[in-house]
């Protein structure tokens, strides 16, 4: 946690840098507008989401999505492999969202509200929507009504269906205002985004909106008219959402490799190819797995099952491990999850009608995004969704079957892109299915209980314990009693 924490300091400094005038004084607490302006508390909270999302979740979600895995003669992770997190896990990640990126986010909303900027309003709706639905996602009912408040230090929880219907009424007003009142963003470029370009925040809100209802899937809140409306406007995003200002200096890299895999961190020995995710490469004959890891000693792709680093000797290099490097983009969302999206709410809502095109097209933008910003090379996605392929999508099964493709495509498209997303959406679907050990298909998509588990039989976790210094000092917070309690949506019936 402390290169974590020395990470973000460093690196948001260096944003702060590029963002402002050289007689910026940083030292300075951005929430106080006679020292900052709405631009730079944008960057700022964009860039704290993406050290978040493309740090300490990217590291957990490949775990339980079971993409790495402890490596043998390291154990910095056996507490998340044998899922035996403590309450202080989540401490410093939950720290980051509300002190540092929605507390910006709440000061550009006052900014460009007193402006009359509908533009950064929008923007800041969206990205604080955003980072709501993933506090729900991973810890259940949280702080939202009363979240900072000035002088409230012990917020009650909102349940998070009414937390995921105020975020969706919220984006929704932020679009209606701009289109009444469009003016041009005042950040612009200070948006490292989309440059304060609001037909892609437009589009970004709709995805962010279809990712929400689609959660809603197996819930009574479950929307088919407010799909099939968002699925007929089809003004979805067209290009990655990422974060991508980063640079080969120490301390101004991708956080994933910050912390996790450079020497400055804690140097590339803990996390290697679980054989779930490449076992189901390696067996489909998929050309990401060239992609999504660098291979170990000898050029080869070795990988273990989930959770057996303590079964042998080598060390890490002997093995496939995670391809991010200093500059790797953290994306916040893809075409290829877009499509993916599209493709299961046309399966639910539409008699499946037009969901081929969507999985194809999902298919199709996961090699897109693994060529450009991982290296894939070989193959194009067209060898494998074609008549008779491996990847080749079938109709006439049913809901759930049918929905199962669009869902295990998408986890081996999420790899090293969101990691938490890929665990989120295996929680909620229990695609790929966790079976028991020696059961497992690896190339139908299996995942297998860690074999240093200390939960029974097949289950994993289904929520993070809320911090520890949150339950603390908040007697509105209730811990969890355990981590296979449900957040509100994880309702299909098993």
């Amino acid at each position: 946690m402390k290169n974590i924490n020395k990470f973000l300091i460093l690196f948001l400094a260096g944003i702060f840098t590029v963002s402002c005038e050289d007689n910026l004084d940083i030292n300075t607490d951005p929430n106080f507008p006679e020292e900052i302006n709405a631009g730079l508390a944008l960057t700022s909270a964009e860039g704290a989401l993406a050290s978040v999302v493309g740090g300490e979740f990217m590291n957990i979600g490949g775990f339980y999505a079971q993409y790495h895995t402890q490596s043998p003669s390291a154990s910095q992770f056996e507490n998340i492999d044998s899922y035996n997190l403590n309450t202080t896990y989540a401490n410093t990640p939950w720290t980051i969202l509300y002190a540092g990126v929605l507390n910006d986010l709440k000061f550009v909303s006052a900014e460009s509200t007193e402006a009359g900027d509908t533009a950064t309003l929008l923007i800041a709706e969206v990205l604080r929507g955003y980072t709501f639905h993933y506090l729900v996602d991973l810890f259940g009912d949280v702080p939202y009504t009363e979240a900072l408040q000035n002088g409230n230090i012990t917020p009650v929880v909102t349940p998070g269906e009414e937390i995921y219907a105020d975020i969706i009424t919220k984006i929704d007003a932020a679009v209606a205002a701009y289109e009444a009142n469009p003016v041009e963003a005042e950040v612009g470029d200070q948006d490292v985004i989309f440059d304060g370009d609001m037909d892609k925040w437009i589009q970004f809100a709709n995805t962010l909106k279809l990712r929400m209802y689609i959660r809603m899937a197996y819930t009574p809140q479950a929307d088919p008219a407010a799909v099939t409306a968002l699925i007929n406007e089809g003004n979805f995003i067209t290009e990655d959402v990422k974060f991508d200002l980063y640079t080969s200096s120490a301390n101004k890299r991708n956080p994933f490799y910050e912390v996790f895999l450079s020497q400055t961190g804690l140097g590339d020995v803990n996390h290697i190819a679980s054989n779930t995710l490449a076992g189901f490469y390696n067996q489909n004959n998929d050309p990401r797995l060239e992609a999504v890891f660098r291979p170990g000693t000898g050029g080869t792709y070795a990988s273990i099952d989930q959770g057996t680093g303590n079964d042998f000797n080598n060390t890490a290099v002997a093995y496939a491990r995670p391809n991010i490097g200093p500059v790797t983009p953290v994306f916040l969302m893809t075409v290829s999850e877009s499509n993916f999206l599209q493709a299961e709410a046309l399966i639910r809502y539409s008699g499946g009608t037009g969901a081929k095109e969507k999985y194809d097209a999902g298919v199709t933008a996961s090699f897109a995004t693994y060529s450009e910003y991982f290296g894939l090379t070989g193959e194009s996605a067209a060898d494998y969704i074609g008549a008779g392929d491996v990847y080749e999508y079938q109709t006439g099964g049913t809901v759930e079957g049918t929905v199962r493709q669009v869902i295990i495509q998408k986890w081996a498209a999420l790899a090293y892109v969101n990691n938490i997303e890929a665990y989120i959406e295996a929680t909620r679907t229990k695609f790929p299915e966790v079976v028991e050990t020696g059961t497992q298909d690896y190339a139908e998509g299996n995942r297998i209980p860690s074999a240093i588990s200390i939960l029974p039989g097949t289950t994993i976790p289904s929520i993070l314990f809320y911090p520890d210094d949150e339950v603390t000092r908040n007697p509105n917070i209730t811990q969890h009693s355990t981590l296979t309690q449900k957040v509100w949506w994880d309702q299909k019936p098993e």
